[in-house]
């Protein structure tokens, strides 16, 4: 499960002594802790691969936004830091399904309900997300689903 691969990354940083690492590991096991007393859950329960995923990337858009802020403020060493635990962040994360899978999938959800035209966007964005189960970028499927009416 990826709480416990998380756990096991961190252990090894500690053992390194890689302090950004560890932070960054340990907040976003303690953000897993949140997510699970949101729900109403005891926070000893482990939290399920889909939800996890969907924290982490909760987290992985926050990091991407405070970095483009610090950027944009003359921050450049506070940027960095941000773009580092972007990147430890985007490491955990399971491999991202690619364009041409998407387009594919794409391709067939759109045939099997019959979308002609723009009209019906939503509904195929929604079936392709779907099928994907959080392993498809939303902006990458919302592109690859704009060129296909075009």
């Amino acid at each position: 499960m990826l709480t416990q691969k998380i756990r096991a990354d961190m252990t090894a940083a500690m053992k390194a002594k890689d302090s950004l690492r560890v932070d960054t590991l340990r907040g976003a096991l303690a953000a897993f802790t949140n997510e699970l007393v949101a729900k109403g859950r005891k926070p000893t329960e482990e939290l399920a691969d889909p939800d996890a995923i969907t924290v982490l990337k909760r987290l992985g858009k926050q990091r991407r936004e405070a970095a483009e802020q610090y950027t944009k403020g003359g921050r450049a060493e506070l940027a960095q830091k941000e773009a580092a635990e972007l990147k430890i962040i985007e490491e955990s994360l399971p491999q991202t399904a690619s364009r041409e899978e998407i387009e594919k999938v794409a391709r067939a959800k759109k045939e099997e309900l019959g979308v002609a035209d723009a009209s019906g966007i939503g509904k195929l964005t929604g079936a392709v997300m779907k099928e994907f189960a959080g392993r498809a970028d939303g902006n990458d499927v919302k592109n690859v689903i704009a060129s296909l009416f075009q």
